[in-house]
């Protein structure tokens, strides 16, 4: 069902300076690439391509074993945040989409059974959908309600006997509501639980093998506050995977085969140095100031946005209302206006920078009725600043007066 949005107005408010980057403009678009990084990240990745510059794995000097250390110390650090035992475990992928891909073209076979829900990214639906085709895998859709609010039961009723993956986020990108991963994980039986951390890993405290996740994916340029170009695969003990690409991995030159052991059968061609020193940057970071720590600072900054954007005439907001059942990602709508006429005015009237659309999750935005015009995404990061929430309500009310009802 979609949503009657309004006519869109021409816009006509004058541009406000500020905003905490100190470019004239406010980013709040974290839930889809974080900005700004973490501190420590730009001059990370500068000291690699200038001081370092070489490949790890591929030769015994100096450069190199530098490399290979920056490599391996990042994967420690990402073990310790995601509660991973053996850092061998972390595989690298270019993203949370390709390393999505790894686990479900390497653990689906011809005709398996999959359950997922209705508020997956298109980097869970359209593998899987390229999966029914050729595979003739059956998906079965556990349906959240119309706050995009899954129960445990609604995913627990449908495993069968003949159920092979459970595949789930962890929270929404559309909604920023968090999933019952761990209910979930505790009750699946012998299924196996592929988790998409993109909108968690760095923002919310994951404990993969303590709470019997069975493989998680991770992005290191949203909530890790990293680069883009790099994510990855964490496998708990018992997983094995075949490899998605076969290639050069720097040991074993001599056989044409592909290496089984891990992390080099996951990881053929040359590792993206620059993004990875950039990660090892701000995985540091997220640890020292602490995941707890920076779930409170955005709970608080959160609980401040909802409580405002409450007040505001014609605000339509999604998602649950529980600041502790939800990442800071928010979904709106204002009565009378079309999501892109909104997101255009914020940013052209305000210097705020939102996503209005669909969010690559059409399938979430089915589930809240919002499709196919779809929503305005406010997503927050820790660097966010108090200043920069009342900067959105207050450009929020003075829309909801020219334009609103």
């Amino acid at each position: 069902m979609s949503q009657n949005l309004g006519t869109s107005k021409p816009v006509s408010l004058v541009c406000r300076q500020g905003g905490s980057l100190g470019m004239g403009i406010i980013y709040m678009d974290n839930a889809a690439t974080s900005f700004p990084k973490a501190p420590g990240v730009v001059e990370a990745v500068a000291h690699y391509l200038e001081h370092i510059g070489a490949s790890a794995g591929r030769g015994a000097h100096r450069l190199a074993r530098e490399a290979e250390s920056l490599l391996w110390d990042t994967r420690r650090l990402l073990a310790n945040l995601f509660g991973v035992s053996e850092p061998k475990r972390v595989v690298f992928a270019l993203n949370v989409t390709q390393a999505l891909n790894m686990a479900l073209f390497g653990l689906l076979r011809e005709g398996d059974h999959v359950v997922t829900t209705s508020m997956e990214h298109n980097s869970v639906m359209r593998p899987l959908r390229h999966l029914e085709r050729v595979r003739k895998i059956s998906i079965s859709l556990a349906q959240a309600d119309r706050e995009g609010v899954l129960e445990p039961q609604r995913v627990l009723e449908l495993i069968r006997q003949e159920t092979r993956l459970v595949v789930m986020n962890h929270a929404s990108n559309v909604t920023g509501g968090i999933l019952p991963v761990k209910e979930v994980a505790k009750l699946k039986g012998a299924a196996m639980l592929l988790v998409d951390a993109a909108q968690t890993g760095g923002a919310v405290p994951i404990r993969m093998e303590d709470w019997g996740v069975d493989l998680l994916a991770f992005t290191g340029h949203k909530s890790l506050l990293g680069p883009p170009g790099v994510g990855g695969l964490c496998l708990a003990p018992h997983v094995q995977l075949p490899p998605l690409i076969h290639g050069g991995t720097g040991t074993g030159s001599e056989s044409h085969y592909q290496p089984l052991e891990l992390p080099l059968a996951m990881e053929a061609g040359t590792h993206n140095m620059a993004g990875i020193a950039g990660l090892r940057a701000a995985a540091s970071y997220i640890l020292e100031r602490g995941v707890e720590s920076i779930m409170e600072y955005e709970g608080r900054l959160l609980e401040k946005l909802l409580e405002g954007l409450g007040g505001i005439k014609g605000v339509r907001i999604y998602g649950p209302s529980d600041i502790l059942e939800r990442v800071p990602v928010i979904s709106i709508n204002m009565v009378g206006m079309h999501p892109d006429h909104l997101a255009a005015v914020l940013e052209e009237g305000f210097g705020i920078l939102v996503r209005p659309g669909l969010h690559c999750s059409p399938s979430a935005h089915q589930t809240l009725g919002t499709f196919p015009e779809g929503t305005v995404r406010i997503s927050l990061g820790p660097l966010q600043e108090e200043k920069d929430v009342k900067a959105l309500l207050q450009a929020l009310e003075e829309i909801s007066s020219q334009f609103g009802p």
